[in-house]
């Protein structure tokens, strides 16, 4: 565990060049480290120790000379999304074939499990960083008094705590049953028996001694590192993923009243490439994905997220990948009051088969043309989205995402590398302000206090209701201005909902205006405005588990999409095993001693 992969030191745009102690030899090879092996006496420095905390950073999404697959994105689009209701896998049947036999529930198969065993070689990666930096900051601490300030020991210390947690945290919200990982463990084959409960425990008792140990405010003013208000959200989290409501109250309240996180002022400025929005008021934790910086493949960018652009007609080339579904396209609908359709009409929310185009008979909620690319309204600043956008509508539908895609004027534009108009320094969102006041809602339901909740949610439609799709491109697309001629000259990005240049839709949110009349009523409304305010963020799915709805929620949509996209037919009813991903092969057999497993798989696999 304290060998390291090559890796490029990242923070932001800003690096740190460290030169990694790697032993070469032809005499006494059997007594001689293998190349690559870290020699972590050659860091013992400062600068050794901040180093090895960066790459702990660096590994929050997929680095890429690692990882063979897409499994570790840090926006969790395999996992979160194309296993939910919200996303398919989209482009080709023949293209990244893993990722479909993850979508069809064949997670036993050997491709599906390639991209299972990334997922955990990445979570464990980041473990495996985090450790060496706590190790590494104790033998400066010893061996050269005085070298590290104690505040900045306190901070690396409390960074690497943090990071700690959110790596267990996410092999832990997937498999639920895994080996917890400290610094001073010397046997690297342990046991996962009973690992549900003790992963609870020390992510939190990581968590608290992070809150102790950081500072309020970014250690050395970058933005980025973890705070004590990052530790004490991530905290709120995990309680709540816990069902442990009573405690989240009484964290996540806190935060709200305390922190330092608010809500953008419109939804433009939360997935975005523009410098000025990059780390916001509502961002608690952020992969900071980083173009042009000097790293000659793009590496550095967002790499997990680089197959999620429209394809070949389109200005990004390739690769048509997690496409929205019908089914979340149709959760966008609201009915006259501005509240979403499925309330007001469960059982027809979800009739429509027929794709959503621009037009202004229907009515929806914003989020939706910040969300999904669809035929004939603006993509942000690139012209309108058109069906030679995408790959193979007949089997991934006619949509494209779109969060994660940078605006043409941002700048944020990768230049190198393989196809890099689909490699961008937006950065990628692991928990947000609007993430965290929903959790709390959820508190809030649980607790009985239902108007925290309806006040909580409402405080989420209202941003909602700021801005839409604007024109986006007027100067300079004819055929946008064709189309729409009050578009001509007009290239804001956002508008107000209501403003006379769309052509394309009417927007309309509501509030709640009158109390929930029961915990029952509440609890819908917080999921469903978790759904819409969260889409292809890669939450969906683990919010169906571990609301316990999974299995009813999955198998109706399947009934339904089987009618839409004919591959569905393969895909497998969700069951009970589906509650938690099983356990890599490889994993286990690596883990066994003496004839005997160590590591026990998930029950159903």
């Amino acid at each position: 565990m304290k060998t390291l992969s090559k890796y490029r030191l990242l923070w932001g745009t800003a690096f740190l060049a460290l030169g990694l102690a790697v032993t070469y030899s032809c005499k006494d090879f059997l007594n001689t480290p293998a190349q690559g092996t870290l020699d972590e006496t050659a860091l013992a420095t400062r600068d050794g120790v901040e180093g090895t905390l960066i790459a702990a950073y660096r590994v929050l999404d997929c680095p890429n000379s690692n990882f063979g697959n897409w499994g570790c994105a840090a926006s969790n689009w395999v996992w979160g999304n194309v296993t939910s209701d919200d996303a398919y896998k989209g482009s080709e049947a023949t293209d990244q074939p893993g990722a479909t036999e993850v979508e069809l529930y064949n997670w036993q198969n050997g491709q599906a499990e390639d991209y299972l065993n990334v997922k955990w070689r990445s979570a464990y990666e980041g473990v495996v960083r985090s450790n060496a930096t706590l190790r590494l900051l104790t033998q400066v601490r010893q061996t050269k008094p005085g070298e590290i300030p104690d505040a900045d020991a306190e901070g690396i210390e409390g960074e690497a705590l943090f990071l700690r947690a959110h790596y267990h945290f996410e092999a832990w919200r997937m498999w639920k049953n895994i080996p917890y990982y400290y610094e001073d463990d010397t046997d690297f084959r342990k046991p996962n028996a009973g690992g549900d409960s003790i992963a609870a425990t020390n992510m939190l008792r990581d968590l608290d001694s992070a809150i102790a140990l950081l500072p309020a405010t970014p250690r050395n003013g970058q933005v980025g590192r973890a705070t004590s208000w990052t530790a004490k959200a991530y905290k709120g989290r995990v309680q709540v993923y816990l069902g442990r409501y009573a405690a989240a109250l009484t964290t996540l309240r806190e935060v709200q009243a305390s922190g330092p996180y608010a809500l953008e002022t419109s939804y433009d400025h939360v997935w975005t490439g523009f410098p000025a929005f990059a780390n916001g008021k509502e961002t608690i934790f952020a992969y900071q994905a980083s173009a042009n910086d000097g790293e000659p493949n793009g590496d550095n960018a967002n790499w997990g997220e680089r197959l999620n652009f429209p394809h070949g007609g389109s200005p990004f080339g390739c690769c048509g990948f997690h496409q929205p579904s019908q089914n979340l396209v149709n959760f966008f609908v609201v009915d006259a009051t501005g509240l979403p359709k499925a309330l007001s009409n469960p059982a027809t929310w979800n009739a429509r088969n027929t794709t959503f185009t621009a037009s202004i008979a229907d009515t929806v909620d914003p989020r939706f043309d910040w969300t999904v690319g669809r035929d004939g309204v603006p993509y942000k600043d690139w012209g309108m989205h058109a069906s030679t956008w995408i790959r193979a509508p007949g089997y991934g539908g006619p949509y494209s995402p779109k969060k994660n895609v940078h605006e043409q004027a941002s700048g944020a534009e990768n230049k190198v590398g393989w196809v890099p108009t689909q490699t961008n320094s937006v950065h990628i969102h692991l928990f947000r302000y609007a993430d965290m006041l929903l959790l709390l809602a959820e508190a809030e339901v649980e607790a009985g206090v239902l108007e925290n909740a309806r006040a909580i949610v409402n405080q989420i439609r209202a941003r909602a209701g700021q801005a839409a799709q604007g024109c986006g491109a007027g100067s300079t697309d004819g055929v946008l201005v064709t189309t729409y001629p009050a578009c001509a000259g007009d290239d804001r990005i956002a508008v107000p909902i209501n403003d006379p240049s769309i052509g394309w839709a009417t927007y309309r949110v509501g509030l709640y205006t009158t109390p929930f009349a029961s915990p029952a009523v509440a609890r819908t409304a917080v999921r469903y405005e978790r759904r819409l305010e969260l889409a292809m963020e890669g939450q969906r799915f683990f919010d169906l588990r571990r609301w316990g709805i999974a299995q009813q929620v999955i198998n109706d949509y399947l009934t339904v999409e089987k009618t839409r996209r004919s591959y569905k037919v393969a895909q497998v009813p969700y069951a009970v095993r589906n509650d938690l991903y099983p356990l890599p092969a490889i994993q286990i057999e690596l883990s066994r001693v003496g004839g005997q497993d160590r590591l026990t798989q998930n029950l159903g696999w």
